[in-house]
């Protein structure tokens, strides 16, 4: 990322909805509720064939009673570092607010191009409404713009793209694995993203529902590299009652479907509970690669055979969704957080690796051959041969004279023997039957 525009200013200015323009797609959540925004928010935008990164940040107050202000104020302020140019938000429709001269003042300190944004300006009359904004004595130029029409953002582009030195990729995550880290509220995602990114990248606070937006990272280390999304914690339909948490669910669903590989975080201390499984069987039916990530194992009383009894009993409630592994982390102590990121960047290679047809009839059909098919009727199921088909997740074709005949209890069987002698460990494998 070199060409970085950062989107800043005061609460509740329409900084989410410029974003969402530039982007071109609704990826952060836009109420009329103040303080919706609290993390940083990277998008891609395009003008005139020069691509560029897109900051959405939180809403930038001091002194307000809100817990969150200081880890916001953080965000704003490792986004303007960052920025190559910087848009300061203002609404036309306010006039000029003693937050924004506050806010001024710290821009100043900033050697980057700074433009005042004035938005809300979506008729000509309040557009003359500008000239106040003079007064902060900042900024190259003053844009009249309107966030949600559109109006005024090509005029103010031209100028933003005339200081972008590089040339930027389209989409530097395309073709990058993905992991999305999901679970309950208040289980330590964002905690665990942070300590594995080595920065605080998202604000994290002992309050249920911190994290709203879902937030995309770019993780390098280790021979590794991936996006890694921290998501908003997952709750039952009946605990939802705000637009905004509801707005959140829809961000972790879509974020869920986007990744090649779900981190389901459970708290040690709470055990397996519903809300759980229904997170992990969401993972499942997106045919996503999983791994079960067990925090705060340091507040569990251990004994001897403790994770071994802990990890049978988890197995046996999530029966048959038994195929992915499971880790044992503290984020706290920093136990197995590495061994985390191991397991599930090997999930991904479980999911995208291909086993040649010879082989597979080499192995499989001597299994078959030890334990066929029970006869249905009187008619007996005759297995030709199998092939890996070229789709995005696992998918095995089993060609035979009579596939109506093959019960669910042999699919397993033969799923089991796929995975003993090929891996696929955290994979959700698919099995279909062709008439041969």
């Amino acid at each position: 990322m070199s060409n970085i525009v950062a989107i800043v200013g005061r609460p509740n200015v329409g900084k989410s909805t410029l974003f969402n323009r530039l982007v071109g797609e609704r990826k952060a959540i836009m109420d009329n509720q103040s303080g919706v925004t609290r993390d940083r928010h990277y998008g891609y935008g395009e003008w005139i064939g020069k691509n560029f990164t897109v900051v959405d940040t939180g809403g930038y107050v001091h002194g307000s009673d809100d817990i969150f202000e200081g880890e916001i104020r953080k965000q704003v302020e490792l986004a303007i570092k960052e920025a190559t140019v910087i848009l300061f938000m203002v609404d036309v429709e306010e006039g000029l607010h003693s937050l924004d001269e506050e806010f001024a003042a710290v821009l100043r300190r900033s050697d980057k191009p700074i433009y005042i944004v004035a938005n809300k300006a979506d008729t000509n009359l309040k557009a003359q409404f500008i000239g106040d904004f003079y007064a902060l004595g900042l900024g190259e130029e003053i844009f009249p713009v309107s966030s949600a029409s559109g109006s005024g953002t090509g005029d103010l582009l031209d100028e933003v793209v005339k200081h972008f030195q590089t040339e930027d990729v389209e989409n530097p995550d395309e073709g990058v694995p993905r992991l999305a880290v999901i679970g309950r509220p208040n289980v330590g995602k964002s905690s665990f993203v942070n300590l594995l990114l080595g920065e605080e990248r998202n604000i994290v606070t002992d309050v249920a529902g911190t994290t709203r937006d879902s937030i995309n990272s770019r993780y390098n280390a280790f021979g590794m590299e991936f996006i890694i999304t921290d998501t908003a914690g997952l709750r039952r339909k009946t605990k939802v009652h705000e637009d905004i948490e509801f707005y959140s669910v829809l961000r972790s669903i879509k974020a869920i479907e986007e990744s090649d590989v779900c981190i389901v975080m459970l708290d040690a201390t709470r055990g397996l509970e519903a809300q759980d499984m229904n997170i992990v069987g969401l993972a499942d039916k997106n045919r996503k690669g999983i791994v079960i990530l067990v925090n705060k194992w340091d507040l569990v009383e251990k004994e001897t055979n403790t994770m071994k009894a802990y990890e049978e009993q988890l197995r046996e409630k999530m029966a048959p969704l038994t195929y992915m592994p499971i880790i044992f982390t503290s984020v706290l102590t920093k136990q197995r957080v590495h061994k985390a990121i191991e397991t599930a960047f090997q999930v991904y290679k479980n999911k995208t690796q291909k086993i040649s047809t010879s082989k597979l009839n080499d192995v499989i059909l001597k299994e078959i051959e030890a334990y066929q098919p029970p006869a249905i009727k009187g008619k007996f199921v005759k297995i030709k041969y199998i092939t890996q088909l070229p789709t995005h997740n696992p998918t095995f074709a089993f060609f035979c004279n009579l596939p109506q005949y093959i019960k669910e209890s042999y699919t397993r069987f033969l799923e089991n023997k796929i995975r003993k002698h090929f891996g696929f460990e955290g994979v959700p494998i698919n099995i279909v039957f062709r008439k041969k």
